[in-house]
């Protein structure tokens, strides 16, 4: 069985999809304290959130004819460059930040995690959905 193409629109929705989970758990964040199972659902979702945009910036750049990027790092400062995302700093730390989280090593870097998602990513995955949606649209 052939799968379907992958398109920009088509990741954007997933991202979306995706964005609107997120959003859910941050509101829940901000009401009230968060077990140890909300935290890394929080965790997980912005990863699933953070990924989507990554693909979507990437099927972008592809439906428009620029070439295919080596990996997240390259797609971000390109995406910077092309006003795609309004803070290319921050979305480099958002890369860092998700290199630097792994639950298989003893560091603890969750509660870190967990604020920067709150206070500074969340709000950077609202502006670039406002952005693609104009650039879609």
């Amino acid at each position: 069985m052939k799968t379907p193409e992958l398109t920009c629109e088509k990741c954007f929705e997933d991202f979306q999809e995706s964005l609107e989970e997120l959003s859910t758990l941050v509101k829940d964040s901000d009401k009230h304290e968060l077990n140890a199972a909300h935290q890394k659902r929080l965790i997980r979702s912005f990863e699933v959130t953070h990924e989507l945009a990554i693909q979507t910036i990437s099927e972008f750049f592809r439906k428009n004819r620029k070439t295919v990027f080596s990996g997240s790092r390259d797609a971000t400062i390109e995406a910077f460059n092309e006003d795609l995302i309004d803070d290319g700093k921050a979305w480099l730390d958002m890369i860092i930040d998700r290199i630097k989280y792994n639950p298989l090593y003893p560091e603890d870097f969750d509660h870190e995690l967990l604020y920067n998602i709150r206070k500074k990513y969340y709000r950077l995955l609202l502006n670039f959905e406002r952005i693609m949606k104009d650039k879609l649209d």
